[in-house]
């Protein structure tokens, strides 16, 4: 852990956050300052800066963690799809490694990598966001990657 880091205290609980998702190697809590609502931040609960610092063998359970998180959002949220993306230190606004899952829907007028953000009306719309996502995330906890059982 780093005492500095944002989002290593999050992962400590030594931090509040909206936590739609947590295993041993990862959470997801959604975005203080959302594009859109259900934005989710996916990160490892050790402190890795970038993707190329992500050792190996935490690959597969990070990444599985995003698919699932992303099918989730999209689920959840009835989203016509999902923007996922990583900033490696440019336009990393906490330098710890983390995952935007963003739920996406046709003409929501998100063009290219321009992300205007606004905030939750109040606690209770994120926390009923963030409820429906962890539900959503879940029921997909143990399917394969083809989507089955």
């Amino acid at each position: 852990m780093a005492a500095d880091c944002l989002f290593c205290r999050i992962a400590a609980g030594d931090q509040p956050a909206d936590i739609v998702f947590e295993d041993e190697h990862s959470l997801a809590f959604l975005d203080h300052r959302p594009v859109f609502p259900g934005h989710c931040l996916l990160v490892p609960r050790t402190h890795y800066e970038t993707l190329g610092d992500l050792p190996h063998d935490e690959i597969e359970p990070f990444f599985g963690n995003a698919q699932r998180l992303s099918m989730a959002v999209e689920q959840a949220l009835e989203a016509d799809g999902s923007f996922v993306a990583i900033n490696n230190r440019v336009s990393q606004s906490v330098p710890h490694l983390h995952v935007h899952i963003v739920p996406r829907r046709k003409k929501d007028g998100l063009r290219g990598f321009f992300w205007p953000r606004q905030r939750y009306a109040d606690s209770g719309e994120a926390g009923g966001i963030r409820d429906k996502l962890r539900k959503a995330f879940e029921s997909l906890k143990s399917s394969t990657r083809d989507g089955s059982k």
